[in-house]
């Protein structure tokens, strides 16, 4: 029998990493090399939209209501990868198994109506407190504390 030494073993492993760096090296080196160096212009700078000349900037920040819906959708797809192994071990676990997935799945139903009842998937204008009252800005504000008197001042 051939005895091999343990560091021998890993020898693909070394030559395939020592091949990745020096790809990504020759990539970045030609890449660098072969480049054109023509300064951007105003039409290459503008962003396309399928040959639509946009009218005004598009906005900075997305609203948060996307992010909230995004991490909905993650939590509920991690739920579910967590229920493909539960259901393929379901008749080992037995009982413990049954309760402990309703336990998680209750968990993340009352996250999930917590989310719905602070009006996480509610994509229309937000609602006010009392109708009749104006939405209120961060220009109304300031302008309703410029125009209120100090405390000092007498009623």
């Amino acid at each position: 029998m051939v005895e091999t030494n343990p560091v021998v073993q890993y020898l693909p492993i070394l030559i395939l990493g020592v091949l990745a760096l020096a790809f990504t090296v020759f990539s970045l080196v030609s890449s660098a090399m072969l480049a054109p160096r023509k300064k951007p212009t105003a039409a290459k700078l503008a962003p396309y939209e399928c040959g639509i000349v946009p009218n005004q900037e598009p906005p900075q920040r997305f609203p948060v209501r996307f992010y909230l819906v995004s991490m909905i959708f993650i939590i509920f797809d991690i739920e579910i990868v967590f229920l493909y192994p539960w259901a393929v071990v379901f008749h080992q676990i037995a009982t413990f198994g049954l309760i402990e997935v309703i336990v998680f799945a209750a968990v993340v139903f009352v996250s999930f109506l917590y989310l719905i009842s602070n009006g996480a998937l509610t994509w229309g204008p937000p609602k006010t407190l009392q109708s009749g009252m104006p939405s209120r800005t961060s220009e109304s504000t300031i302008t309703r504390i410029s125009a209120s008197k100090s405390p000092g001042e007498a009623a």
